[in-house]
């Protein structure tokens, strides 16, 4: 009972954050986040069950479809991977308040995060063989390790023992606008309007669904 919510877990680590890093790279941070955020958006609304609920899920499409404006151009690739990281996002919200109720502390994403990084490592053998994880690389390599996962996995999962999986998910909605002012003031990533409005449309249609 105690080990497969780590197992998973630590599947999940590697699978979202490979798959959430490649997207970036590809279709820029504000787009990638805000696809992966549709998956918080999905474990919020199957929380619920009526009209109200269908309506929010057919808003976070229209909000996606005016955010990607998919056309020829479209990275078709990148999209994908980001919907895919959303998906893990939501089976990670999930398994991490399963876990939470069954061992104290921190140690569902200790054990979690060690079996990540022992599934990573023929990617860094890889990227080391290639020299691409050698001096400033492996320093922010290291940096983004625990800025962006050590600390944000042992918060979500001590929160999620205090509060419900929806109302957790009207707190991921700041990260499409977050994601997104950082890659304009750290990147130099500019945004489109209908790059904007698509994400204003799908934190909307999150909070509406956490709201109640």
């Amino acid at each position: 009972q105690q080990w497969w919510p780590c197992l998973v877990l630590g599947g999940v680590f590697l699978s979202m954050n490979l798959t959430l890093y490649t997207a970036i790279d590809r279709i820029g941070l504000g787009l990638a986040v805000t696809l992966e955020f549709l998956g918080p958006l999905t474990v919020a609304l199957l929380g619920s069950r009526g009209v109200r609920e269908i309506g929010l899920a057919v808003l976070a499409g229209v909000g996606v479809y005016v955010l990607i404006l998919p056309g020829p151009s479209s990275d078709l690739i990148g999209i994908g991977l980001s919907l895919l990281a959303g998906a893990l996002w939501a089976v990670y919200i999930v398994t991490n308040s399963v876990a939470g109720r069954r061992l104290t502390g921190l140690q569902a994403p200790a054990v979690g995060s060690l079996i990540s990084a022992s599934m990573s490592v023929p990617v860094l053998i890889w990227l080391a063989v290639d020299g691409r994880l050698w001096g400033l690389p492996l320093l922010l390599a290291a940096v983004a390790g625990v800025l962006s996962s050590a600390i944000p996995y042992a918060a979500d999962l001590t929160a999620l023992r205090f509060v419900p999986k929806r109302f957790f998910g009207v707190f991921m909605s700041v990260h499409p606008v977050v994601a997104a002012l950082a890659g304009l003031l750290v990147l130099g990533q500019l945004l489109s309007f209908h790059e904007w409005l698509g994400i204003a449309i799908v934190v909307i249609a999150n909070v509406l669904a956490t709201l109640r």
